[in-house]
């Protein structure tokens, strides 16, 4: 059975309804990657950069974080998706600490280079990246120690566009080196998960699902329409 995990930004429009909305996600979704927001999201297209700004614009705190992990990570696997200011502000360790007693599985940060994680990866797991454009020398290193699952980038570029590439050679090369699960992101949707997730384990959906945040409909009907698109990826894939 392949996985689906769910990014999902912390706090829009509330903390209370990140809760709610993680909880029927969990019928369908095996994962959630839960989005700290910030100012300056680099690695993330339009719609997660407005979502994460009007996160912060609504008084966004990294407590909010803290409350909504402490309600879902015991009942979902939750990994934190944030940039490393996020991180480096409170201090790595006093996240660590934070992240294990919630039971946080890991964390996402995409504009830690590889070389920077060295520093960071026997504290806690760091899920690793791996891009199209990576050698398959580079392959070998940043998969010399990955934890609980590898994120294929299915692209240069940021997330939420409809780019496609031949990933066949580096599915490849990344099944050479490691049986670690291999979950593929950025491009995926209703139309393209089942396409994406040939010859992986899983895949990361976002886009899809926070462009729902920007309707102008009520919450349940935001948790009503993003648990059907949930549902449709999860057959989708499978």
């Amino acid at each position: 059975m392949k996985k689906l995990i769910a990014y999902i930004t912390t706090g829009y429009p509330d903390k209370n309804f990140t809760v709610d909305l993680i909880n029927e996600l969990s019928e369908y979704v095996d994962g959630i990657e839960l989005g700290i927001p910030f100012s300056d999201p680099v690695a993330d297209g339009d719609v997660i950069q407005e979502v994460n700004k009007r996160a912060l614009m609504k008084g966004f705190k990294l407590q909010d974080t803290f409350d909504v992990s402490e309600k879902i990570a015991k009942n979902i696997p939750t990994y934190w998706m944030g940039y490393f200011n996020n991180f480096y502000h409170k201090g790595y360790d006093f996240m660590v600490n934070k992240a294990k007693n919630f039971g946080v599985k890991g964390f996402i940060i995409p504009d830690l280079p590889y070389e920077e994680t060295i520093e960071y990866e026997d504290k806690f797991p760091l899920i690793s990246f791996v891009a199209p454009t990576d050698s398959k020398e580079r392959i070998k290193k940043i998969l010399s120690n990955p934890k609980e699952f590898i994120y294929l980038v299915a692209y240069a570029g940021i997330t939420g566009a409809s780019k496609k590439e031949d990933l066949g050679e580096i599915i490849k090369n990344i099944r050479e080196v490691t049986n670690t699960p291999l979950f593929i992101g950025f491009g995926v949707n209703e139309k393209t998960a089942k396409e994406k997730a040939l010859n992986v384990d899983g895949v990361i959906v976002g886009s899809a699902f926070v462009s729902v945040l920007l309707e102008d409909i009520s919450n349940s009907e935001k948790i009503k329409k993003i648990k059907e698109k949930a549902k449709i990826i999860k057959e989708a894939i499978n």
